[in-house]
């Protein structure tokens, strides 16, 4: 790794209406190194990349590129320059071939026709794939590919274009675990070819795998640049949310009721087969299992969104039937969606719009809405979540994700719902933000409510639930109870398409 900068971000200051996106932000990349960018939600990370991909125009500070001052007003001139940004959301055309998406824009053509020459374009994306170490068929089309291989595609399209740094925003949020170490290797050889990286990610554990130095930001100030081999995760973590946070998963002591929900082989052919569990009040029931494994569509059986062709239903002991999301609001069910921007939020709404939506008849008198009380009550949960908006009338579109997070939290909460369901509740979310969710998650299961908590990090599983249910291909595996699960366990059901006898392991105590 050389000492000198290829990237110098200078005094860069971003402001929105009514909000100081930036405030004399400064990041410092040298020639070859891996460079993690860290903060919570909010603290400035996507309008500082977006700035130097040309998304955004920064409002003061300067910006030096390969020892060049440079403006760079549009991602088309950022990728002259050799600089190249993977959004989480990747660019790329799903019904196009691996070959046409690397070399979109900028085709290899024949004289004197200038028509397109594809087998020259399989031939390079080849040469490409291979100098990164793995095997991809540049005729397969995208939408063939899963994350991992679109990934690789993002990279290639990349380095196709020459690229000197590249940013990449929460790489590994989608991946597996060998997916993982698959990037990782990438990114090393990448390194040890010259290119500099600026990786994004809430998940600190891969910040001190794969980082040399780590810049923080909080509220949208630079708070320090340190290598990573000289400072501890507490340290980082609290750099980044300007406090200690003692505990890493704050679950509380909820004393469990009665059962309050109830399924009996609910399957949905071809996707879930035979699931049967149930949920005690004040309960966090996990459910885990790799991508695929049928997780979500379980919930989604439940919530109503999608209709199942055997089993029941039980809630408080009665058997019911839930046909619609609407259904399932006013029995008292509620679903944090994994794609909180798709399913839980709509976007161009405001906050308070969002916290009051499942709730609104609560406001309402002879089809008028009662806004002085739709104030007050959003307000109140602006407040108790700490959610940062300028206001409660702020789109919700403009807000991070961990806030985001929060107003579809705050929505169900009001609707004093009694099943409570996180998909990924915490995907994308800054330290901080987690702690927060972790708390409202306990103080809904003190209240009373049964949880069901979806996530693929075992860590979070092993430290908020009571039981854990295990998934593969559509089937359970394995129940466990927390106290004594380990995560090679978990791994081992969650691989495996055989169905153990685990009444054994299932210690739960009455």
């Amino acid at each position: 790794m050389h000492d000198e900068y290829i990237l110098q971000i200078i005094g860069i200051t971003k402001d929105y209406p009514g909000v100081r996106a930036l405030d004399d932000v400064k990041l410092e990349v040298r020639s070859g190194e891996v460079h993690a960018l860290v903060g919570e939600n909010g603290a400035g990370k996507s309008t500082l990349i977006k700035i130097l991909a040309g998304a955004l125009r920064r409002d003061e500070g300067e910006i030096l590129f390969d020892d060049a001052n440079v403006e760079i007003n549009s991602p088309q001139e950022a990728q002259r320059l050799g600089i190249s940004v993977i959004y989480q959301e990747f660019n790329l055309v799903p019904h196009l071939s691996v070959s046409e998406n690397i070399f979109l824009g900028r085709e290899m053509t024949r004289a004197p026709f200038r028509i397109i020459n594809r087998k020259r374009e399989e031939r390079e994306a080849e040469k490409i794939l291979s100098g990164l170490g793995v095997t991809l068929n540049p005729r397969t089309p995208i939408n063939r590919l899963g994350v991992a291989g679109q990934q690789i595609v993002e990279i290639a399209k990349a380095l196709c274009a020459d690229a000197k740094l590249i940013a990449m925003d929460e790489p590994s949020s989608a991946l597996t675990e060998r997916e993982i170490e698959n990037l990782f290797a990438l990114i090393r050889k990448l390194r040890s070819d010259g290119v500099s990286i600026i990786y994004i990610s809430h998940r600190l554990d891969e910040v001190f795998q794969i980082a040399d130095r780590v810049t923080v930001l909080r509220d949208g100030r630079w708070i320090g640049t340190f290598p990573v081999d000289k400072m501890s995760k507490d340290e980082l973590i609290e750099m980044m949310v300007g406090r200690k946070l003692d505990e890493g998963f704050p679950k509380g002591n909820a004393e469990m009721g009665g059962e309050i929900l109830s399924l009996k082989g609910v399957t949905r052919k071809g996707i879930i087969e035979d699931i049967s569990f149930e949920l005690r009040e004040g309960e966090i029931l996990g459910i885990t299992g790799l991508v695929g494994a049928g997780r979500t569509e379980v919930v989604r059986a439940i919530f109503g969104a999608d209709e199942i062709d055997e089993g029941e239903i039980y809630l408080d002991g009665n058997k019911v039937e839930i046909k619609s999301p609407i259904d399932a609001i006013k029995m008292g069910i509620s679903l944090l969606t994994e794609d909180r921007k798709a399913y839980g939020l709509i976007l161009d709404m405001t906050v308070r719009e969002n916290i009051t939506l499942a709730s609104l008849k609560n406001f309402s008198k002879f089809s008028f809405v009662r806004r002085r009380q739709e104030w007050e009550v959003a307000d109140r949960f602006i407040n108790e979540l700490r959610i940062k908006t300028p206001s409660r009338e702020q789109i919700a579109r403009n807000l991070s994700g961990g806030n985001q997070q929060k107003v579809v939290l705050s929505k169900w909460l009001l609707a004093n719902s009694k099943v409570v369901i996180f998909d990924e509740p915490t995907k994308g979310i800054d330290v901080g933000s987690k702690v927060e969710i972790y708390q409202l998650m306990s103080r809904l299961a003190e209240n009373g409510a049964g949880i069901i908590m979806i996530s693929s990090e075992l860590p979070e599983v092993l430290g908020m639930s009571d039981r854990i249910i295990v998934m593969y291909e559509g089937r359970i595996t394995a129940e466990l109870a927390a106290e004594n699960a380990t995560q090679a366990q978990i791994m081992t059901y969650a691989t495996s398409s055989i169905k153990r006898d685990f009444q054994h392991e299932n210690q739960i105590s009455e």
